[in-house]
């Protein structure tokens, strides 16, 4: 599969890729499907005795529960592990809903959740300036594929819904200290798929790349991981769900 360019270019060595300016780009209800795995990344199975209540005779004492508060640690400040990401997590379901807000109201800030973290990012990276690299240029080149891709909805933006995002682990791999000028390993999984409806018509569009930090999935190249010129990009766009695919690291 290939990335279609705005100007009909085609770029070697990578899949055709949509080339759109910069512009401006809901996770669906509690219960939509958010991701399909071909294999792994599953739940394990709990039995069903965790789940049985106990029998009580009279009525059941009152007791009183606090709310533990809400974790606030950065995880990029927390050491990597070598845990394989799931798509069945909290993190991985609110990264996905930052990133299909962003694409549908077109304020790509609000995608931003879902990117991997900066300082993961400068614990990862042994290139001089990893902060700047960044800041200059990753964030902004997801932020400008976010807006690209609200750009893709076109007037039915309003009327999209995200149908799920299709992850394929059998393509996840773990990428060794040393590689990509890191100084961390990490798995990454490439050419996952955002799978939308406008007016019941199904559509989607790919993830370039995602990469794992503490056993979650972040968004470190949205429309592609070469660029082929300035402005954002949207990776594989498709009439359908289309299909996850395989490519190199890096």
């Amino acid at each position: 599969m290939g990335r279609a360019g705005a100007g009909g270019k085609r770029k070697a060595g990578r899949r055709p890729v949509l080339l759109l300016s910069a512009a401006g780009i809901v996770l669906a209800a509690t219960g939509v499907w958010v991701a399909a795995i071909t294999s792994g990344g599953g739940a394990p199975a709990t039995s069903t005795a965790d789940h049985v209540a106990p029998t009580t005779t009279g009525a059941p004492p009152t007791t009183t529960t606090t709310a533990p508060p809400p974790t606030t640690t950065d995880p990029g400040t927390l050491p990597q592990t070598p845990a394989l990401p799931t798509t069945t997590s909290q993190v991985f379901t609110a990264n996905m809903a930052s990133l299909w807000d962003g694409v549908s109201t077109g304020m790509p800030q609000t995608a931003v959740p879902g990117f991997f973290p900066e300082s993961a990012y400068v614990q990862l990276k042994t290139v001089a300036g990893a902060h700047s690299d960044f800041t200059g240029r990753l964030e902004v080149e997801y932020e400008e594929d976010v807006s690209a891709a609200h750009q893709l909805l076109g007037p039915g933006a309003p009327m999209a819904k995200l149908v799920g995002v299709e992850v394929d682990s059998a393509y996840a791999h773990w990428v060794p200290i040393g590689t990509c000028y890191n100084d961390v390993g990490y798995f990454e999984v490439p050419n996952s798929r955002v799978v939308y409806s406008i007016n019941g018509q199904v559509s989607s569009f790919g993830i370039a790349s995602m990469i794992s930090w503490r056993g979650e999935w972040y968004i470190v190249h949205l429309g592609a991981i070469l660029r082929s010129g300035s402005g954002g990009e949207v990776d594989d766009p498709r009439s359908g769900p289309g299909t996850p695919t395989y490519s190199s690291t890096c």
